[in-house]
């Protein structure tokens, strides 16, 4: 059983920071990607960045030069830093990843349970 486990949301004032996590856990052969998407109230979910094995982070132009997504790979665990953040930025975030578990090696898309971020004064 893989999961995904978001943590590190919270409330920050516009032009502060958060960092976020996200733990892949279970029976992993290889995870392909891993990703980051968000939904504010009355809006599509939508991608702020991902990445995919032995590759570049890619991001949301709204969010590029604010937002860097890294990895540890060797933790299985993603990393989401939100910097100069802004009251628009406020939505519930959600990880992604493409693994293949052990039990049949085909990738298949997990995603985390959210976690929510609300930046206000």
């Amino acid at each position: 059983q893989v999961q995904l486990v978001e943590s590190g949301g919270g409330l920050v004032q516009p032009g502060g920071s958060l960092r976020l996590s996200c733990a892949a856990s279970g029976s992993i052969f290889s995870i392909n990607s891993m990703g980051w998407y968000r939904q504010a109230p009355g809006k599509q979910r939508e991608l702020v960045a991902n990445i995919y094995s032995g590759g570049s982070p890619n991001y949301a132009d709204s969010v590029k030069g604010r937002f860097t997504l890294s990895k540890d790979n060797a933790k299985n665990t993603m990393y989401l830093q939100m910097n100069s953040l802004k009251p628009e930025d406020t939505a519930v975030y959600y990880c992604t990843a493409m693994i293949a578990p052990y039990s049949d090696y085909r990738a298949h898309d997990y995603w985390g349970q959210g976690t929510q971020v609300t930046v206000s004064s």
